[in-house]
């Protein structure tokens, strides 16, 4: 079964949110310094390449990424193609058919019609505040989608955000799904257990299916 790795690789040239952390890494400790072990650290946003965003991160009462569900991050998904329009509407949605009795716990949308991970995307599509809605009443424990929000960049009061993580669903930004085909997938999505984190870092991959 073919895997697919979703995941942006972090470096220096890694795009980040315009203002927030950008990565770095540095040699603490190399061989060719004359040491016993080559040794790094690291310095990065939450919120940098993939990654899953705790409600705490835009509820003032919400909870840490410590304290996600894990079983919402693992498990069986659906990957579909949204990307074109500047607002993706219910009834955009509601064409797909995929909230009926089908409905898959965890859904990936496309959102980009083209990702650099190197360069922060000037315009993508996102959810209508109506869409968002229909989805708080599925049966979806985790959206993901390959853009760095799932909010317009501009949006000052995170309305998706906040319909999204008040009916329990997982957000999961940033993917990199250039080349994977829309359809039936197991995701894997891990964040690290960060006490008292507002975000993570995720290692997220499709696998495929077994016929």
């Amino acid at each position: 079964m073919r895997i697919y790795d979703i995941s942006p690789p972090l470096s220096s040239q890694t795009a980040c949110w315009p203002g927030d952390t950008p990565f770095e890494q540095w040699k603490v400790q190399s061989f060719s310094k004359g040491d016993a072990i080559n040794l790094g650290s690291i310095r990065l946003s939450l919120h940098t390449g993939s990654h899953m965003d705790a409600p705490c991160h835009y509820l003032e009462d919400g909870a840490t990424i410590d304290q996600i569900p894990l079983e919402n991050c693992i498990g069986p998904a659906r990957l579909v193609s949204l990307a074109g329009e500047v607002t993706i509407s219910v009834s955009r949605l509601e064409r797909l058919q995929i909230l009926n009795e089908g409905c898959p716990e965890r859904l990936l949308i496309r959102l980009c019609s083209v990702q650099d991970a190197y360069q922060f995307p000037s315009h993508y599509s996102c959810l209508s505040s109506e869409a968002a809605e229909l989805l708080s009443e599925s049966k979806i424990k985790l959206l993901g989608v390959d853009a760095p929000s799932v909010d317009r960049i501009d949006s000052k009061d995170l309305v998706v955000h906040h319909k999204l993580g008040q009916a329990g669903i997982v957000i999961l930004e940033n993917l990199l799904l250039s080349g994977v085909p829309d359809g039936a997938y197991e995701l894997v999505a891990l964040p690290l257990k960060i006490e008292g984190g507002d975000g993570s870092p995720v290692r997220a991959i499709l696998r495929e299916l077994p016929e």
